[in-house]
């Protein structure tokens, strides 16, 4: 992103293996005292993984969306990665949080992208185009997804 970008500052706040329940809860030490014009919100699979609903889910990422509206700092939903390893209640689910992440977005005029379409394999949307474990995209993913978040903060004029 910052290649493109220099002016732009990026923080990376993830931490491996956390489930939304964890980003919320850091979320003011993390983000707000940061003061960011933007938070990137991409979580879930973890949730998934480890057996979490999709209604647990949408409700701490609506929490999340939320706070950093009422901290006066933009969302950018991020759609949740296929992993390759999730079987068929695994994949529904996320389709299920994804299909919930676009209409939210939509619905509350949101920044919004779609970056499991950036890194799942064309001809199985339910696995990653290419990975070194399975779990997680590949530096080409990795690129592919920078390329379509950046996109969507140039359209919304960042």
């Amino acid at each position: 992103m910052t290649q493109f970008h220099p002016e732009w500052t990026v923080l990376n706040k993830g931490v491996n293996g956390q489930r939304t329940g964890g980003m919320l809860l850091r979320f003011e030490k993390d983000v707000v005292t940061e003061n960011p014009s933007v938070v990137i919100v991409l979580g879930g699979v973890n949730d998934i993984y480890q057996g979490r609903t999709p209604a647990s889910v949408e409700k701490n990422l609506e929490a999340i969306y939320s706070l950093a509206e009422a901290k006066k700092i933009v969302p950018l939903a991020a759609t949740i990665l296929p992993y390759d390893s999730a079987g068929p209640t695994e994949s529904a689910a996320i389709r299920e949080v994804n299909s919930w992440i676009e209409a939210i977005s939509i619905s509350k005029d949101r920044l919004f992208c779609d970056t499991n379409l950036a890194v799942r394999d064309e001809k199985d949307p339910d696995l990653l185009s290419s990975s070194p474990d399975g779990l997680h995209p590949d530096v080409e993913g990795y690129r592919k997804m920078g390329e379509a978040l950046t996109k969507t903060l140039e359209r919304a004029g960042y």
